[in-house]
């Protein structure tokens, strides 16, 4: 049985979830560091931490997320999972800066390693453990289509890799007795860190940029107004600048509905509602808004318009 059906919790309690299991992994792994030595342990366990204060803070984040809409913020607060996710890229990329300080000092001042058994066991198991959690995070992102779950999800599959790196790493050091096996390990280690939390951050950046939606979301949006210009072909109705976005779970399209002049305020209401059911049938969670325009008027539009 999968560790989703067992726990069918929501956003708050997956994070709350990761918490603990990071609490977990850290005296697992601390534990391995302690009974081996080893650099790249001690690598493994830094990244736990991490994995903890990256936790924390999106749990933080999507609670206040799923705040309602104030005086204060009008449109609500659903852009606060990007500042999760960007913030957990950066904690990613300290620890690869923490990893490389401690591996070119191990590098210059090479030590004997201790017993690996059961270092190497303590290791297999954390990665057991935050593979399991990566998986229920994975699904909860999706479902929640949660900027903040996928970012957790991704940090600690990186952790995954991270610790099969390291086992790999010193089963190499074990084998061979080269002992510089192991902070050459947690060289390589803090590069593949770091280059996932360089795509957290820049992730990040995109949304709150207010980037264009996924493409495929954006042909759906398309489809369903070229069947309403061809459905209403015999009035001749336009539909230009459409612009989309995203906003943590929320999406967002603008658009401009020119309709025959002598159209009446309510026959014109009626189209513009239907395509906006049509819309938010199409791609849910979508919210729009449709500015009524005679033929032959245009207006000075903030975004490009459609090709």
């Amino acid at each position: 049985m999968s560790l989703p059906s067992l726990l069918p919790i929501g956003p708050a309690g997956l994070l709350k979830l990761s918490a603990l299991g990071a609490v977990a992994t850290i005296a697992l792994k601390s534990a391995a560091w302690a009974l081996t030595g080893s650099i790249g342990l001690l690598s493994d366990a830094m990244e736990s931490f991490v994995n903890l204060a990256g936790a924390l803070f999106a749990l933080w984040m999507v609670q206040v997320a799923r705040r309602p809409a104030d005086t204060g913020h009008n449109y609500g607060h659903h852009k606060a999972e990007y500042f999760s996710s960007g913030f957990e890229g950066l904690l990613v990329l300290g620890a690869a800066v923490g990893i490389v300080w401690a591996s070119a000092h191990r590098l210059l001042l090479p030590q004997p390693l201790g017993p690996l058994d059961l270092g190497l066991a303590l290791s297999v198991a954390s990665a057991v453990l935050n593979a399991a959690l990566a998986g229920a995070l994975f699904r909860g992102a999706r479902a929640a289509r949660s900027v903040a779950l996928e970012g957790d999800a991704r940090h600690l599959m990186t952790d995954v890799w991270t610790s099969a790196g390291v086992v790999a790493g010193l089963l190499a050091a074990l084998a061979t007795g080269w002992h510089w096996l192991d902070p050459l390990i947690g060289l390589a280690v803090a590069l593949n860190i770091a280059r996932e939390g360089a795509r957290l951050v820049w992730r990040s950046s995109q949304g709150l940029m207010d980037a264009a939606l996924e493409p495929a979301l954006a042909a759906q949006i398309d489809a369903v107004l070229r069947g309403f210009v061809q459905r209403e072909a015999a009035a001749g109705i336009r539909i230009d600048h459409v612009a989309t976005r995203g906003a943590g779970h929320r999406r967002y399209a603008e658009l401009h509905l020119h309709v025959p002049g002598g159209w009446s305020l309510a026959r014109a209401a009626r189209l513009r509602d239907e395509i906006e059911a049509a819309l938010m049938h199409a791609v849910p969670d979508l919210y729009t808004t449709i500015q009524l325009l005679p033929l032959g008027m245009e207006t000075r539009a903030v975004h490009a318009p459609s090709p």
